[in-house]
């Protein structure tokens, strides 16, 4: 992995966050395609690494509280194994633009770093397979690659078991 990067590397809150909080990590940016289907496909194609590394970030209402939840792109949400995680019995898709409200983040560019609004945070126990993993840097094609420890200490998640196979 490479060394530590200045903020002004990438310049959004989740560079911003790593920086401050002394963490290595690398940045990925990428020419995004608008016409892409998937916004974490397309990263993990175009930087030429495994979708199981390649991480995205989605937002759900788990029994009224907005939670975020980092799964890998070539997998989907569990929202009952969300709700679960969480302690609670279920757990919805949030509203995108709340989402984008909350996170301060568009959609496609959400980044579980550096969010307007901190939220509970579940990250895909799968993360603890790799030495690094891939996540949105916070704008649409730019991700950053950091060691999964430091992502689940910095938006203080626990991990549990909550993607579906793709």
């Amino acid at each position: 992995m490479g060394k530590k990067h200045a903020a002004a590397s990438a310049g959004t809150p989740a560079t911003v966050a790593l920086s401050a909080a002394g963490v290595s990590f690398t940045p990925h940016a990428y020419a995004h395609d608008p016409a892409a289907a998937s916004f974490g496909m397309e990263a993990a194609q175009v930087l030429g690494v495994a979708p199981e590394r390649v991480f995205k970030t989605l937002m759900a209402d788990v029994d009224g509280t907005l939670t975020v939840a980092v799964v890998p792109v070539n997998g989907s949400l569990n929202l009952k194994a969300l709700a679960h995680a969480c302690g609670h019995k279920r757990a919805a898709m949030a509203d995108p633009a709340v989402a984008q409200r909350r996170t301060g983040y568009v959609l496609g560019g959400i980044s579980p770093l550096g969010q307007r609004q901190h939220s509970p945070t579940v990250v895909d126990e799968s993360a603890l397979l790799f030495e690094t993993v891939y996540v949105s840097g916070g704008r649409r094609g730019f991700d950053v690659e950091l060691a999964p420890t430091d992502l689940l200490r910095l938006t203080n998640a626990i991990t549990a078991p909550i993607s579906h196979a793709g």
